[in-house]
């Protein structure tokens, strides 16, 4: 595998990963066929990190995946997850931790996917009814029973981790982190790197803001970015000197603004000392080979400097509802 990279409990993943959410209706309509040849060409590239969940497309976006892994499941490092009641694109009314759920919906995946194991199966989002050790020991289970390799979380706090890795070893924690979602360094992020645990940065483009093609203002109305606080008319001006700063460091360094965004990342991985493998998703199979770019660009610390500069001034939250997020819960 190329460019590969050990995240927690031993679980080898590529350099770069693949978030399928971007091939559902979730930023405007997306051809099925255009979308699986994406996903070929990911994986003929090197990456073979794909990342998707039970609730992207309802359930839609695992079936697509599944036609992938119909002849290539040996290449590819499996993820999805479960917790979330909903869709993003209209909205979710729940969330869900509870064993008896758990049990169900990996049943309702490997079925989806069409494969009789999950390399690495997360929980969405943290149901505050249930005990962390409850949600953890029911996923623990599976492993035991051979349905599930490794576990991960998404969005939770460094303390929610801590308990969950005293019940079972934790893979990664998958969180948006970004130039412009900087939140999880204060405390998560320390965690994962005294843990042990690796880091999933997802929207690691800022949900494409950060490569200067998103236009704020003509979102579609079924466009899930436009219930974002910081894509809101006003914020997303002010926004907007962030992307200006992305630019001209890729000016500098004959990159794109998006090599410039994984770059930082890779970076800030190295600082704080933890594997960071971010998933940009993407409709467009050249965006796969430009994002994999980014593996071979340095960043100065004078470029760095810039870039941390530039995100202290981000305006707006990077969630619709911030407790459903670590940001609201620290």
């Amino acid at each position: 595998m190329a460019h590969a990279v050990t995240l927690g409990d031993g679980l080898d993943v590529s350099r770069l990963g693949f978030g399928g959410m971007a091939l559902t209706p979730v930023y405007g309509e997306v051809d099925q066929e255009d979308a699986l040849r994406t996903l070929h060409h990911a994986v003929d590239s090197g990456v073979s990190f794909i990342d998707t969940a039970d609730i992207y497309g309802g359930g839609s976006n695992e079936e697509l995946i599944a036609q992938l892994l119909k002849a290539r499941r040996n290449e590819v490092q499996l993820a999805t997850k479960f917790g979330l009641v909903g869709t993003p694109a209209d909205g979710y009314t729940d969330i869900r931790g509870d064993t008896a759920y758990i049990r169900k919906a990996v049943d309702r995946s490997l079925r989806r996917l069409g494969t009789d194991v999950i390399d690495l199966y997360y929980m969405h989002r943290r149901d505050l009814r249930v005990p962390m050790a409850e949600t953890v020991g029911a996923m623990a289970e599976l492993v035991q029973r051979g349905k599930v390799r490794h576990l991960g979380l998404s969005e939770v706090t460094a303390q929610e981790l801590e308990e969950a890795s005293a019940v079972h070893p934790i893979a990664a924690v998958q969180s948006e982190w970004s130039i412009w979602s900087r939140d999880v360094e204060r405390n998560v992020v320390p965690a994962a790197a005294a843990l042990g645990v690796g880091f999933v940065p997802y929207s690691p483009l800022g949900r494409g803001f950060l490569t200067g093609t998103v236009d704020a203002s003509s979102l579609g109305d079924n466009d899930f970015r436009r219930r974002i606080p910081r894509f809101a008319p006003d914020a997303a001006g002010a926004n907007q000197a962030v992307v200006d700063t992305v630019q001209s460091v890729a000016d500098q360094l004959d990159a794109t603004p998006a090599q410039v965004a994984l770059a930082w990342l890779l970076a800030q991985g190295r600082r704080l000392g933890l594997p960071v493998v971010p998933i940009p998703g993407t409709r467009k199979a050249h965006r796969i080979d430009e994002n994999l770019g980014a593996l071979d660009r340095e960043l100065t610390p004078a470029h760095l400097d810039a870039l941390g500069e530039a995100s202290e001034a981000v305006v707006g939250s990077r969630s619709a509802d911030p407790a459903w997020v670590s940001e609201g819960r620290e």
